[in-house]
């Protein structure tokens, strides 16, 4: 079985990101209308289903998670570092495959050149539109692209005072991969930090009244133009755009899903009824 952390302070299901993350969405409890996009997801698909979607040779080790938040770890997969000696030359093979790895990584990009770790918001998201030319991320985008492996995930829609929240997947409920980035922080005192952030585009007609927002999602056949830092990023245009609304779905759940600490099955369940809410 291959392990995706070794953080020692991790435990399945109970990432030690926890503190920071309750701190961040207290913060956003105090104004219920200031919420993160694609602030929250799902992973519950067995690792074993998902491992062979995103080809892998190895079963990572991961639980199912029902309320992935910012901070915590999430499951990533990403090609080797070092995969080309000149990134985005061209070098390479035309229709090479891309070697894979899975690893767990910090929700919430840290740029390698951050002094410190984990002490402004996390970089949760990242604009597809700008994701070029933003010094936090311009360098991942050229160089550091990786899938963020997803089941589905969460948005808030206005309801009055409140805001009720929506779990969104695709059709037929199978896993799949966020387009993001990653870098990797090394402090001073030799601690590192591997991270990265999900990009973002405008909704499509399905989604559009929860939010004006989704994370763009790779399909399969993508995945290594996606991921090979030999991929001139002008090739990538193409897959930043929204994901068909025809193979997609959403329900409304219960706001258990805005506490950070539930993390079961309980949070993807449809709402049966209006009471259900409070």
């Amino acid at each position: 079985m291959l392990v995706m952390s070794t953080n020692p302070d991790t435990t399945r299901g109970f990432p030690a990101g926890l503190v920071e993350t309750s701190a961040f969405f207290a913060s956003r409890a105090r104004d219920p209308y200031v919420w993160p996009m694609c602030g929250r997801f799902t992973l519950a698909t067995p690792a074993s289903e998902w491992a062979a979607l995103f080809r892998l040779d190895e079963v990572p080790d991961a639980e199912p998670r029902y309320n992935v938040a910012p901070t915590q770890e999430v499951a990533v997969v990403r090609a080797p570092p070092g995969l080309r000696e000149h990134p985005g030359l061209h070098l390479a093979p035309a229709g090479s495959p891309v070697p894979r790895e899975a690893r767990f990584m910090r929700w919430g990009l840290i740029p390698r050149w951050a002094r410190e770790a984990g002490t402004d918001r996390p970089l949760i998201n990242a604009r597809s539109e700008t994701v070029s030319e933003k010094p936090s991320f311009r360098d991942s985008y050229r160089e550091r692209r990786c899938l963020v492996v997803a089941d589905g995930f969460y948005e808030w829609q206005a309801a009055g005072r409140r805001k009720q929240p929506y779990w969104i997947g695709l059709s037929d409920g199978r896993p799949f991969g966020f387009a993001g980035l990653w870098d990797r922080w090394e402090g001073q005192d030799g601690r590192t930090v591997e991270s990265c952030t999900i990009l973002t585009t405008e909704a499509n007609e399905l989604l559009r009244p929860l939010h004006d927002r989704m994370p763009v999602i790779v399909d399969p056949e993508n995945y290594d133009l996606w991921m090979d830092p030999d991929t001139i990023p002008w090739e990538l245009e193409p897959l930043l755009g929204p994901h068909s609304d025809e193979d997609m779905q959403f329900y409304p759940v219960t706001t258990r899903v805005n506490f950070v600490a539930n993390d079961d099955p309980a949070c993807t369940e449809p709402m049966q009824t209006q009471t259900e809410l409070f």
